[in-house]
């Protein structure tokens, strides 16, 4: 794993794993306990929150009532990432900054060393939220936790030929992408986000965040599953 001086790592917390079809009060425990576990060896975390399928379907809902306005779709799922956000903010208690960040450009530290957002402004994903705000402190490391284990060449569900990439660069996942990005987009990540990222010479991880364990032997420098984007 890559770290810094700063000892910042930001990870993107997919709304799937917060809140598959309800919140997951179980998950979100076990997630806080371990982010506070490494707190304790002097590690620093800034959590940005997606939205997931509650976001969907509330921009799915829109466009059924006749609302086609991207941006106010957008704002939409802004909105959720928002409350999810607010709610692991608060689960953290004094562990976390007092109040989410709304934009990785204005950002208010106190010293503490968890500080949670959700969504920045329409045309950002929460991958470029999560670039954003590795740009603004100085962390040189992404972690995104979603549904799947590992980026693959193709959609293993359509694709029997499909390989799983377990380590890549820019250049060539920047390939696998789309030319632009959608709210909504099932894309492994933002690929606006993914250039700047190359600009900044990131490290990104994408895992199963279902998975704490596999996390946790990530941030121990030990083995674990997931694509690594370099």
């Amino acid at each position: 794993m890559t770290t810094d001086q700063s000892n910042w790592i930001i990870i993107s917390l997919g709304g799937s794993l917060i809140c598959p079809d309800h919140i997951d009060s179980v998950y979100v425990k076990k997630f806080v306990d371990l982010i506070e576990k490494k707190v304790a060896t002097g590690t620093r975390f800034a959590v940005i929150t997606g939205g997931g399928k509650i976001a969907r379907d509330y921009r799915d809902t829109l466009m059924s009532l006749g609302v086609t306005n991207e941006v106010t779709l957008d704002e939409m799922g802004i909105t959720v990432t928002r409350v999810n956000a607010e709610m692991l903010r608060h689960a953290f208690g004094d562990t976390v900054e007092p109040v989410i960040f709304l934009s990785p450009k204005e950002l208010h530290l106190t010293g503490k060393s968890v500080i949670v957002g959700g969504g920045w402004k329409p045309g950002h994903s929460s991958d470029g939220s999560a670039v954003g705000l590795a740009e603004a402190l100085g962390a040189k490391c992404v972690i995104n936790l979603s549904n799947i284990d590992y980026v693959y060449t193709a959609d293993p569900r359509t694709n029997p030929d499909a390989v799983k990439i377990e380590k890549t660069n820019w250049s060539d996942f920047r390939k696998l992408l789309p030319e632009t990005w959608h709210p909504g987009s099932s894309a492994p990540f933002d690929p606006i986000a993914a250039k700047m990222a190359e600009e900044l010479a990131l490290e990104v991880v994408v895992m199963n965040g279902k998975n704490l364990k596999n996390l946790e032997n990530y941030l121990d420098g030990k083995e674990f599953v997931g694509t690594v984007i370099v």
